[in-house]
């Protein structure tokens, strides 16, 4: 993630699914680094809205999540290097359609909710 001023701080969102954050300006853009492949967020303003969160908390930056214990702790070993989000909540408790999560599996993904709800023994 690069420099983001104040101004535009009240734009950043996480992906609920790998949790990265960044403005939604950018995810429109250019997707999810992580999860374009299956969520196919890039021009797509409402897949967007539906698949981050501006509701999150605590932020890890990684630069080499490959060699990080906080990424294998967080689940983001794999990723690529940016910020992440500790907890990503969907507004309103709201879940990721269910076709988005049939997505990720067909893809041979599995979603682990980052919300804080599955812990260790469930994943």
């Amino acid at each position: 993630m690069s420099f983001v001023p104040g101004n535009q701080q009240r734009h950043l969102r996480a992906c609920m699914v790998c949790s990265i954050v960044q403005v939604q300006q950018r995810f429109i853009r250019e997707g999810c680094p992580n999860c374009e492949s299956f969520l196919g967020l890039q021009n797509h303003p409402d897949s967007v809205q539906e698949c981050t969160s501006q509701v999150f908390e605590g932020l890890i930056t990684l630069a080499d999540p490959s060699k990080s214990w906080v990424a294998r702790w967080q689940r983001l070993d794999g990723y690529v290097p940016g910020v992440y989000a500790v907890k990503v909540v969907g507004q309103f408790r709201a879940k990721l359609p269910e076709e988005v999560v049939q997505s990720i599996e067909d893809a041979g993904g599995r979603y682990v909710p980052r919300d804080g709800t599955v812990h260790d023994d469930d994943a």
